[in-house]
């Protein structure tokens, strides 16, 4: 059964800002436990719409791929540059 995509977004942002006082940034992997049913694709499609819409930021050190809300964490002042 396909993710209802605005529901997905908000269960995402809402386990974003859960941890937020803990942590800013995220594996792939724990986005898909959320959604143990949906395919690694369906979420990934997911992820990327809000990157688009810059409500979550895409970081990579080079060899990690990680999410994070726009704006928290030790990178969000070099956001923009």
């Amino acid at each position: 059964m396909p993710l209802d995509v605005e529901q997905a977004k908000k269960e995402i942002l809402d386990f974003c800002e859960s941890k937020s006082k803990s942590k800013s940034k995220f594996y792939f992997n724990d986005f898909t436990k959320l959604f143990p049913d949906a395919k690694a694709r369906e979420v990934k499609k997911i992820l990327t719409a809000l990157v688009n819409e810059e409500k979550i930021v895409f970081w990579s050190s080079g060899s990690t791929t990680m999410y994070g809300l726009a704006g928290a964490g030790k990178q969000a002042a070099a956001e923009g540059e």
